[in-house]
């Protein structure tokens, strides 16, 4: 049986969207069929609204700023606010897409009014567990040291638990500060689904969307919050994700997979991780704690969810055209980015999807 698990900034520059504009003009894509265009040869014109996931931003932003070229009257607008934000936003009508880093919770099912909901997965990426500790690198780290972190129990960086996966690495005796998310997240879902995966006895929080945190954590709104506080605070970790990590400038371990293997967050290994991700039929999957000795254990995957049924004819069209896009040439953005392009086998099942929209 399918195990539902639940993810929820940076603005994209003015020449980081030039650069990518040109990466997708003279770039293939070896891992996408989708279709290129986004919408064809039909010009539409109308506005499209999206909020949720920080996680898919700095994509979203770079996306529909390239799509331009593409699709010229049409204004698509996207804002973050986490995926809790999106999903609660869509089932309003406030906007036409979410972007949510997870299915729908079961105590969410009931907003939406049993209308049918279509995941299209368009992004992966790694979760860094990324820390604040001047003139040590290459930290490695295991589930169960993970989740003492956060869960407060182990408050020393050098910890004889950490120092034991670290030999011959001086560990200050620094006081660890945890950095999480302050607003419903489905980057918190994710990594504390990790917790569970891989630490499963020793993590007692469990995993969702918000986590009742140790009190003396600091709370940080999106991804880009939580990654200032670990810029900014000494012994701090945090979970954030790898573009903003990144960008962020952040330091972050090599995390124990599933196959026993120190693995660090990149494109490629994140990339790894899903291709050994089991899909549903509703184009649901985790890529968390997935096998394969180049996995990386913590990453995790972002859908955009609209819904299968819309009024207008015009608003069917532009939301094919612009997730099309995202499932064609925005695929290309993504390495620039910081982000992993789906494997080939989901891209072609969500571009085959799009038919759905308006049905």
């Amino acid at each position: 049986m399918h195990r539902v698990r639940v993810r929820g900034v940076a603005v994209a520059g003015v020449a980081l969207a030039a650069a990518a504009l040109s990466l997708a003009a003279c770039s293939s894509s070896s891992t996408t069929t989708g279709g290129s265009s986004g919408g064809g040869s039909a010009k539409l014109t109308g506005t499209l609204n999206g909020s949720g996931s920080t996680f898919q931003l700095t994509f979203q932003q770079t996306a529909i700023s390239n799509f331009k070229s593409v699709q010229p009257n049409m204004t698509v607008n996207y804002g973050g606010g986490g995926s809790g934000k999106g999903r609660t936003d869509l089932s309003s009508n406030v906007v036409q897409f979410a972007g949510s880093d997870s299915p729908i919770p079961s105590d969410e099912t009931a907003n939406f009014k049993g209308k049918t909901v279509l995941y299209f997965p368009v992004v992966v990426g790694p979760i860094t567990v990324s820390y604040n500790l001047s003139g040590v690198s290459n930290l490695k780290l295991d589930g169960p040291v993970i989740a003492g972190l956060f869960d407060g129990s182990i408050k020393k960086w050098d910890d004889p638990k950490i120092t034991a996966l670290n030999p011959g690495v001086k560990l200050p005796s620094t006081t660890v500060v945890i950095a999480r998310r302050s607003d419903s997240s489905g980057t918190t879902a994710n990594f504390s689904q990790f917790l569970v995966d891989a630490a499963p006895g020793v993590w007692k929080l469990g995993s969702s969307s918000t986590i009742a945190w140790p009190a003396t954590s600091q709370g940080g709104n999106g991804n880009g919050g939580v990654a200032q506080i670990v810029k900014s605070t000494a012994g701090a970790v945090g979970y954030v994700d790898y573009s903003d990590a990144k960008a962020s400038g952040l330091t972050y371990a090599s995390v124990k997979n599933k196959d026993g293997q120190y693995v660090a967050p990149s494109v490629q290994s994140a990339t790894t991780a899903a291709d050994n991700a089991t899909v549903a039929s509703d184009l649901t999957f985790s890529a968390i704690w997935t096998p394969g000795a180049g996995s990386y254990a913590i990453t995790y995957q972002s859908f955009v969810l609209v819904y299968q049924a819309q009024s207008a004819a015009n608003t069917a069209k532009m939301l094919k055209a612009y997730i099309g896009y995202l499932l064609g040439d925005g695929q290309k953005l993504l390495p620039s980015l910081n982000y992993a392009p789906l494997p080939a086998s989901i891209d072609q099942k969500a571009t085959a999807q799009l038919s759905k929209i308006g049905s």
